[in-house]
């Protein structure tokens, strides 16, 4: 069956031309009438040169999204199965799969969608028109393929709730998928014990991408007076606690994230040595700066400061100043890990923007280590939103 085509204006198409995965509405010259929001298209350069099948949508910035580089593949269920397969291969052989991230969008090569693990429950993010119409499939052909190696999910639960959706022309929308069930579930990262609320948390409930960060600090901690900000459900204060940590502070400007803080400490029997308080972090740390509080490990893990090019500037100034605050309540020889999450903030300039807080308060930094998100959230080359996670641990050294 011939599909409908898409002819790329002559000198677009770059990003897929160095192994993208989107084409934007602007870089299409002409689509075929036949064309469907949500449908398959063929894509080809302004010379004929084939370029690949993906969905397309009218309604959306990125007007189409590549499944396939071959010549009009068909994108059925063998191939889906495949893609399936393929996912969940790779995670087995490169993170503990007890909670991983299954589907990583793009760069499991199946677009806008996001499928993580928690115990024996998935949780479903579909954010693209056309991956939606197979989301059915797709989750079932991953519920034989885990089958097949006796890993058998109790549940689904859906959070395609992301206001970028309107953006694809769809609703917002969350809810079971089949079958009710307590969507408070527990599962063990690192040895630590947390309750997952896959309905109501951020996202799809808890941050997977940072489960070989939150071990690395571990060696850190033993022994050591830990602040944790931005803790969320206190995944960074609760490996700390874990690792012998002599008292922990977690700090999030979110009761609701306190409270199930705090009920993962009592979880874990850490709720004498890992404490946590409702604040605001940029109100906190100069406070604590006057009371003369100093700290041997300070874990800086904020939300994304900038969630578009137009706020980066902003971004920079708080990422400056919570950097710049942290090396100032650290002791001497202290160690300080610090992250971005957003993708728009990039390496270099995270990296320069640690470096200016260095100056400006004449510490010196020894970089221990640097690392980026889990491998169940791989990135792809040339996908560049699909790196997003910049990690740091350093020494904090007064300047000799």
């Amino acid at each position: 069956m011939s599909l409908p085509v898409a002819v790329l204006k002559k000198g677009e198409g770059r990003m897929l031309k160095e192994g993208g995965l989107w084409i934007f509405d602007n870089e299409i010259a002409s689509v075929s009438s036949e064309a469907e929001d949500g449908g398959l298209i063929f894509v080809q350069d302004f010379d004929g040169y084939p370029m690949g099948t993906g969905f397309y949508n009218s309604r959306s910035k990125i007007a189409v999204r590549i499944m396939s580089r071959g010549r009009e593949p068909m994108i059925d269920e063998t191939f889906l199965r495949e893609r399936v397969r393929a996912a969940w291969e790779y995670r087995k052989k490169v993170v503990d799969t007890s909670s991983c991230r299954l589907i990583f969008g793009e760069a499991d090569f199946l677009p806008g969608l996001v499928v993580d693990k928690f115990s024996d429950v998935l949780v479903v993010q579909s954010l693209a028109l056309g991956i939606d119409r197979m989301k059915g499939t797709i989750l079932r052909l991953l519920l034989e393929t885990l089958a097949k190696d006796g890993v058998q999910i109790r549940g689904i639960y859906e959070r395609s709730d992301a206001k970028v959706r309107r953006q694809e022309g769809m609703d917002p929308k969350k809810g079971f998928l089949g079958e009710p069930f307590d969507t408070k579930v527990e599962i063990v990262e690192n040895g630590v014990k947390y309750i997952v609320d896959v309905e109501d948390g951020q996202k799809t409930g808890f941050f997977l991408d940072q489960k070989y960060n939150r071990l690395a600090i571990q060696k850190l901690c033993r022994g050591a007076d830990v602040l944790d900000c931005f803790t969320h459900t206190g995944s960074f204060a609760l490996n700390a606690g874990i690792a012998g940590a002599a008292q922990v502070l977690g700090i999030d400007a979110s009761q609701l994230a306190v409270e199930q803080a705090e009920e993962n400490a009592r979880l874990n029997g850490l709720e004498n040595v890992v404490q946590f308080r409702c604040e605001d972090v940029f109100d906190l740390l100069p406070r604590l700066e006057a009371e003369g509080r100093q700290f041997d490990v300070i874990i800086l893990d904020p939300p994304a400061f900038t969630k578009s090019r137009n706020s980066v500037k902003n971004a920079v100034k708080g990422y400056r100043e919570i950097n710049l605050r942290a090396m100032k309540l650290l002791q001497d020889g202290g160690f300080l890990a610090t992250c971005s999450c957003s993708h728009f903030m990039t390496y270099e300039l995270f990296t320069q923007t640690i470096g200016q807080a260095a100056r400006n308060v004449h510490k010196r930094l020894r970089q221990v280590e640097y690392r980026t998100q889990a491998p169940d959230h791989p990135v792809l080359w040339a996908a560049d939103e699909s790196y997003y996670l910049k990690f740091y641990i350093f020494q904090v050294c007064s300047q000799p």
